[in-house]
Formats: structure tokens, C-alpha cells, sequence
């Protein structure tokens, strides 16, 4: 389906990397219908495109049902999201997916538009945080394999399950991403990735019931900055350790980003009986803001939420190569730093640099406590830094 373009639109679309023979595929339903079908067509259209294609979803709000779009696509495909797309309010236990985007090579996704997944009466029923032996629920938007993308100027409001998942991603950044759901909302991950290699976070708003961002396993070159997250349980690179066959994680980089009223901060959580035995390196958060944030500073390597775990099994991921620099503020607890590292393989090379966060509750002042850790301490540390001998590595 082509359409006549003026000079002005030919001219737009050549700025956003479309040449003038692109075709662009229009939603045209009214606002209240359901567009699943009229979407899924726009865009297997636009995927066997020979140029550069365009599905534009117009102002209002539409919708709309469980969806896969996935490729390989002959060309670039952008999809502008200009309205609300909501999804079903009541709870679908056992489906795992909402919106996928998959196996797409060069793809944009933008639009200001918002994705609502209406999770209030999926939340009720969801009880994956407290046991193993649930039924999952749809995360509103996943990419699968998707590469060289862009993410940008979309909302996502009140998911059932994770708001964004991305698996097995390559050169993909997300900016102006603003996700909220309410501080009570179980398993709403803003941001979850694993997988992935080459992804980027920028300028973006996160407010929600769990971690702002996770980083699962596989994840590497991951660079994080300009982030708001809370409320919500901070920035986690894991938990790591909870399955079988796990990949390794490095490289990862936090800066400049702003927590507020986050029950963690930065935070690296391993399970103790771990189900593999992998790596976490390179991973390093830089320039921080800490507003009343509960465990502003927390690595912990006996992570067993809900005791689904053998708390006596030391955790077999190795962490190497972990720093702390410039993290200022307030915490809301006297344990502003903790650094609990396996007994089985301590954590190597970690480097705290410029700590200053302040506690002022009855209970005493900030602590900083370590086991199976001895930090490499630069510039000044508030409060004082702990002290504490490395354990020695089995087999030393």
C-alpha cells in the first residue's frame, strides 16, 4: 500500500533514514477498535518491503491482543506508536508475551505513543516472586534478536510482568523511555536484558514494583546513563546463579543516573546454591545520586528470596573487577554499604572510590560492612570503610 508524499514529508522521511520511494502503512481503525490484525498485516506488509518501511499507529487509544511481529525483514522497519495501546485488564495466567518484536536487522521503534498493559488485575493473582512453581504472566514488550535498533519516546504503563525484556540483542539503544507502574506491583522489571550485546539506556524514566533495570546473564557492553529510577528495587546486575547453563556477564556501566526511594540501589545479587558456576566482571557504577534509598551500595552473594534456596551452599558466581565511584546521598537505612561476597570464591579487585552517603535515623550512624572482600579504597569514604581479610580461594 504506497501513498503520495508532499516535498515536506519526503524531506522527513529522508531525516529519519528512509529514502523517497518508502512506503508507509497507516492503522486507519478509529480509536476504541481493536487493531491486532490490521497491525499484524501493516507490519508483514512493511517486513517484505524491499526499502525502508514505516507502520504508523495514529493518536488515540486502540486494543490490542497478543502479537508477534518478527522478520527477517528485506529492509529496515520503523513502527511510530502515536497513541495508547492497551491490553487486556483482566489476568492471563500461562501466556508469557504481549507485544514481541523478533529477528529484525535494523529496526525502530518511536512515536511518543505509550503501550498499557492494565495490569491491576494480573497482580492479584502473581506470585512468581515467592516460588518457583508459578504461572507466568504476559511481559508487555519483548525483543527477541534484535539488531542495530532504536528505542525511543515510548511509555510503558502498568505491565503485568516485565515491562521491556530483551533477549539476545546487538547494537540496540533505548532513550526517552518512561515506564510506571505502582511501588506494589510484583515482578514489574522495568528493563530486563539478557543475552544482549552492545546495548545502550539513555535519559530515561523508570518507576516501578521491581528492579528498574536487570541485567540477566549473557549480557555484555551494556552502558547505562542519565537514568531516574524509583521507586522501584534500584539497578541489579542479576540475580545470577539461579538457573542451569547461564552465560558470563561483563561489561557494565553505570553513570550518572539518579535513585530515589528505591528499597536497593546498585546491587550485584547472586544465588548461594547456584545452579552454575559463571563469571560477573567489569562491572562498574560511576557518579550516582542516592535519595533515602535502602541499601544504597549492596553486593550479595546470598540472595534467596522467600528461602527457595540452601542458604549453607556458598554461591559459585565469581565476581571480578567491580567498582563503586562518586555515590552521594542519603540512605534509608544505616547499611549504606555492604559487600557480601561468597565464602567460596570471594570477590576479586573491587575498588570503592568517593562514598558519601548519610543516614540519620535512631538507630546509629551509616555502616559499610564486607565479608570475603578486602576493597581497594580510593579518596575519601563516608562512612569509613570496612576492613576485612580476603578469603582465600579454594585450592590456595
Amino acid at each position: 500500500m504506497g501513498a503520495y508524499f508532499g516535498v515536506s514529508t519526503i524531506f522527513i522521511l529522508c531525516l529519519l533514514g528512509f529514502s523517497a520511494n518508502a512506503e508507509v502503512f497507516s492503522i486507519g481503525s478509529s480509536s476504541g477498535s481493536d487493531i491486532t490484525q490490521a497491525l499484524l498485516k501493516a507490519f508483514t506488509s512493511a517486513c517484505q518491503s524491499p526499502s525502508p518501511s514505516k507502520v504508523v499507529i495514529p493518536k488515540g487509544e486502540f486494543k490490542l491482543g497478543e502479537i508477534e511481529m518478527r522478520g527477517p525483514c528485506k529492509a529496515p522497519v520503523e513502527i511510530t506508536l502515536q497513541g495508547t495501546v492497551k491490553a487486556d485488564g483482566n489476568a492471563i495466567q500461562g501466556k508469557e508475551k504481549w507485544v514481541v518484536f523478533g529477528n529484525i536487522n535494523g529496526f525502530k521503534l518511536n512515536g511518543g505513543g505509550a503501550f498499557d498493559g492494565e495490569g491491576n488485575a494480573a497482580w492479584r493473582v502473581n506470585n512468581c516472586h515467592k516460588t518457583f512453581n508459578c504461572k507466568k504472566l504476559p511481559i508487555s514488550i519483548r525483543f527477541d534478536f534484535v539488531e542495530n535498533a532504536e528505542i525511543k519516546d515510548i511509555s510503558s504503563i502498568d505491565a503485568k510482568n516485565f515491562h521491556i525484556n530483551v533477549l539476545g540483542a546487538k547494537n540496540m539503544t533505548m532513550s526517552n523511555i518512561k515506564i510506571t507502574a505502582p511501588e506494589d506491583s510484583p515482578n514489574t522489571d522495568g528493563i530486563h536484558l539478557g543475552r544482549s550485546d552492545g546495548v545502550k539506556i539513555l535519559d530515561s524514566f523508570i518507576s516501578t514494583g521491581d528492579d528498574c533495570i536487570s541485567v540477566g546473564d549473557g549480557t555484555s557492553n551494556l552502558h547505562v546513563e542519565k537514568v531516574t529510577c524509583g521507586p522501584g528495587h534500584g539497578i541489579s546486575v542479576g540475580s545470577l546463579g539461579r538457573y542451569g547453563k547461564e552465560q558470563d556477564v561483563s561489561g557494565i556501566r553505570v553513570v550518572n543516573c539518579t535513585l530515589q526511594e528505591t528499597d536497593n540501589g546498585l546491587r550485584i545479587k547472586t544465588w548461594p546454591s547456584a545452579a552454575c558456576s559463571t563469571t560477573a566482571s567489569d562491572i562498574h557504577f560511576e557518579d550516582i545520586i542516592v535519595k533515602n534509598v535502602t541499601n544504597p551500595i549492596l553486593i550479595d552473594q546470598e540472595y534467596c528470596p522467600w528461602n527457595q534456596c540452601n542458604k549453607k551452599k556458598a554461591s559459585t558466581i565469581k565476581l571480578v573487577n567491580i567498582s563503586f565511584k562518586n555515590v552521594r546521598g542519603t540512605s534509608g537505612n544505616k547499611d549504606a554499604v555492604k559487600l557480601l561476597c561468597s565464602k567460596g570464591y570471594p570477590c576479586q579487585n573491587v575498588e570503592i572510590g568517593d562514598i558519601d552517603i548519610k543516614y540519620s535515623g535512631e538507630d546509629g550512624p551509616a555502616t559499610f560492612q564486607c565479608s570475603n572482600v578486602s576493597p581497594k579504597l580510593l579518596g575519601a569514604q563516608s562512612p569509613e570503610a570496612c576492613s576485612s581479610p580476603l578469603t582465600k580461594l579454594p585450592g590456595q
